[in-house]
């Protein structure tokens, strides 16, 4: 017993030596925090740091940027529960039924995200100052909780912000908010390498530090997840509990434990007389933020929000008359991210007890989500979103299927195999699975901070049936491999076109020099039959001796299955001679990038054409746009954007002039306003009903809520489409678009209108304000103005919103190499 009790001294007095050595962040890095931006590297330094220095606190690597620099979380808690780790980790799973067993956790986890928007750039600095009293003043938190600490989400994007804001900062800095200090440059630091939002990235997680997030996200799946922010300088601190509307998949108990962070984060800045406000502006609907997809997946998912932004810098004078520093910020931040981890600790076995309860499925309406499978490359882009998630899914039973039907918005039914694929609610993930599977969001308000539609069957482009019974089904089938042979005696090798995978397939082609064909009419030969826009590589067009070779081994690489065949005389149809079957050359493409340029947009593109189209590009400045030789370029793709001082009268005369001889100009949302309504171009904007005006007598607290009648935000719309166009080459006749704005245009007088809304169209899905619906109907969503030998094609809602709306991509791929690419420039 004494030997017993002497061990425990010494160990008592080792870690109260090292926490009387221990470096803070100032000490370590040489100057007080908020004195200066830190870079990331410095950052992970210090991290590295305390790691090695306590046996209390683990440092992970999880992942690494585009731009190379390391992704890393820290584990602090009593040095007992860092050896049990694991084993807390899988007794935490136990509990959602991710994992058998009947081991119950009873320690909180808590992890904390900083930085996720690098220009937001406080919060990484109030990390090392959250580590550091974690560590040494607030160890008594640490004895039931783990706390889990990412110190930046978006290390490319804090480094691009940090960087310039040395460059260009006085000393002392300037509170003047006309400094060059407090205006970045576009793109800005917000964005990660490709220009996306990382914090609205977590459900699709298209970018790769998403998706090493969600991995380690899911490894854990912690009781409670913060995400700090900033916010403009006018606007004190945000914290929860979150506005209307919350998803109807919340629990009462989620809602209750956010009032009480609520409360116990008050109760700091209270004593500090510092302002704040919660239940307004930040709801819980979307479900790809960094607080609804914990939310959705059990925790008490929360954002906070510090006054700041890009536009503070070290300091600068709010419209109050307040001097806001970065210490103040990293402060506030430091404040409610040690109250989140106090509370936690004094509810740990109340958060155990409800994130268990959130397990259970049983009272959710739809039991099963069927989705046809018409085309694999859809259904493999799906099932790979799902295992990321960890989302289970099997196949169905032959037979048939009834409940909602996701096409006709009516009870229906639908004709099922073996090959089709089947979601159930009755799994971990159940909610999460509702969430990103419901045909409609439930809104109890109109008022919401993004889109409020994202149903996965449309966003990927299945027939799909929502059922109210659990479908049959059967552990889920694993697809074959395709492996091609080369034919020496082919006279051509055809392969299909109706999904990115395809047009991928065919920029790989091009790069090779290898040249292919598309037919304009459907054909059949060797007994099958063909649709529009299929590949026909002809050996006529490609002599080179390793034509084979090159092309079997690129087939294979991407998985697409050639048909050998030994004529070009068709059955039906047309010949291979034809003048419908013509060939796609090597397409030479500039993007508009720069100031006017939404970066969202523009990233949206670049991250398409490089990562997933695998296809080069040339990024070109708007500023520059003007002198460009637009001969070089056989397609111009204009991003949503603003561009009154980029597309001049004599540039738009330009663009027109490259048009006629032959090049594809392609525009996306807001940069259809620099063609609509001038005579030059045959583009007529949509004028709403309401031409005379009374005076508004609205009382002015319903005002917002009166607005959102001419606003729609995020709804889906089915349109028609004429697929016999190239540009919907591998679509059916109808395509629900995700709709992000209420401007609308007249179908073409003097164009091929390809996607429209008909007289009839309505949201499917999401809200669409009154008055905004009403101008829908009768407009266009894709058309092309043909010009001389070329074409301008208006596309009027992003069909890359975000990269997660599957089921536009072939739009783009299609305006790419399927219009005016038989034309040698």
């Amino acid at each position: 017993m004494k030997l017993k009790l002497l061990l425990i001294s010494a160990f008592l007095t080792i870690g109260s030596v090292f926490s009387q050595t221990l470096q803070s962040p100032s000490e370590f890095l040489g100057y007080e925090i908020g004195a200066r931006f830190t870079r990331h590297h410095k950052v992970v330094d210090y991290f590295k740091y305390v790691s090695s220095t306590l046996p209390n606190v683990k440092l992970e690597k999880y992942g690494e940027t585009n731009e190379h620099r390391p992704l890393y979380l820290s584990y602090i808690s009593s040095e007992e529960n860092i050896k049990n780790l694991e084993s807390i980790r899988k007794n935490n799973l136990v509990q959602t039924g991710i994992i058998s067993g009947n081991s119950k956790n009873n320690k909180a986890i808590v992890w904390l995200s900083y930085n996720v928007h690098g220009n937001e750039a406080s919060s990484t600095e109030a990390a090392m100052l959250t580590l550091y009293e974690l560590v040494t003043k607030k160890k008594a938190y640490l004895e039931n909780t783990i706390v889990i600490i990412d110190p930046a989400v978006n290390p490319d994007g804090r480094d691009r912000y940090v960087n310039w804001y040395n460059q260009v900062k006085s000393t002392p800095f300037n509170i003047n908010q006309d400094a060059k200090e407090h205006a970045e440059p576009w793109p800005g630091g917000r964005p990660n390498h490709y220009l996306f939002d990382l914090n609205r990235d977590w459900a699709w997680a298209t970018q790769v530090e998403s998706a090493q997030r969600i991995k380690m996200y899911n490894k854990w799946m912690p009781q409670v997840h913060v995400d700090f922010h900033e916010q403009y300088i006018n606007s004190p601190y945000y914290f929860a509990p979150a506005a209307e509307p919350f998803h109807e998949v919340i629990s009462d108990w989620q809602r209750e434990f956010q009032t009480e962070v609520g409360k116990n984060n008050a109760k700091y800045f209270d004593q500090e007389g510092w302002l704040y406000f919660t239940k307004e502006s930040f709801d819980l609907l979307y479900p790809s933020y960094g607080d609804t997809y914990p939310t959705y997946m059990g925790a008490i998912g929360m954002t906070y929000e510090q006054a700041g932004h890009g536009m503070a810098g070290l300091g600068i004078k709010t419209d109050e008359g307040e001097v806001l520093t970065l210490k103040d910020r990293a402060i506030h931040h430091l404040t409610t991210g040690l109250s989140t981890v106090e509370i936690s600790s004094k509810n740990a076995e109340k958060l155990n007890t409800e994130f268990r309860k959130f397990f259970d499925n049983n009272s959710l309406e739809y039991k099963s989500y069927v989705l046809k499978n018409e085309n694999q490359d859809k259904t493999n882009r799906l099932k790979a979103l799902l295992d990321t998630h960890e989302i289970l899914y099997e196949n169905t039973k032959s037979g048939i299927v009834k409940g909602y039907d996701y096409t006709t918005q009516k009870e229906g039914k639908m004709a099922i195999s073996s090959t089709d694929l089947v979601i159930h609610t009755n799994q971990p993930k159940g909610k999460m699975v509702k969430v990103l599977f419901e045909p409609k969001v439930k809104l109890v308000d109109s008022l919401t901070y993004d889109i409020t539609a994202w149903s996965l069957p449309y966003a990927h482009g299945f027939k799909a049936i929502a059922s109210k019974t659990k479908v049959s089904s059967s552990t889920s089938k694993t697809t074959n491999v395709i492996t091609n042979a080369i034919d020496k005696n082919a006279y051509a090798y055809i392969s299909k076109w109706n999904s990115l995978d395809d047009a991928t397939f065919l920029g790989a082609l091009l790069q090779a020099n290898i040249t292919p064909r598309f037919s304009e009419k459907p054909f059949s030969i060797a007994g099958k039959s063909y649709k529009r826009g299929t590949l026909i590589i002809l050996r006529n067009d490609n002599r080179d001796t390793a034509f084979d070779t090159k092309l079997i081994s690129i087939a294979n690489k991407h998985q697409r299955e050639l048909a050998a065949v030994k004529t070009g005389f068709v059955s039906s149809g047309v010949d291979f001679g034809s003048y419908s079957v013509k060939p796609i050359n090597h397409q030479k493409i500039a993007v508009l990038s720069g100031k006017g340029t939404s970066s969202l947009s523009f990233g949206e593109i670049w991250h398409f054409f490089e990562t997933q189209l695998q296809y080069p590009i040339t990024n070109v400045n708007t500023e520059n746009f003007g002198f460009l030789d637009y001969s070089k370029y056989d397609v111009i793709i204009i991003p949503n954007g603003a561009y009154s001082k980029v597309l001049t009268k004599t540039t738009l005369e330009k663009v027109k002039k490259w048009t006629r001889s032959g090049g594809t100009l392609i525009a996306i949302g807001n940069a259809l306003n620099s063609f609509a309504d001038k005579k030059e171009f045959s583009l007529k904007k949509k004028i709403s009903g309401d031409k005379i005006k009374d005076a508004d007598l609205t009382p002015y607290a319903a005002k917002e809520r009166k607005d959102v009648a001419n606003l729609i935000t995020g709804s889906i719309f089915k349109s028609t489409l004429d697929n016999t166009h190239p540009l919907a080459f591998g679509y059916g006749k109808e395509y629900f678009s995700l709709k992000l704005g209420s401007t609308s245009y007249e179908y073409l007088k003097d164009g091929n209108n390809v996607a429209y809304f008909d007289k009839e169209a309505k949201n499917v899905s999401g809200y669409a304000g009154s008055k905004a619906v009403k101008n829908v109907p009768k407009s266009i969503l894709f058309a092309e103005e043909q010009i001389g030998s070329g074409s301008i094609i208006y596309m009027v809602d992003n069909p890359l919103f975000r990269s997660f709306w599957q089921n536009g991509k072939l739009f783009v791929a299609n305006a790419v190499f399927l219009l005016n690419s038989d034309k040698l420039k």
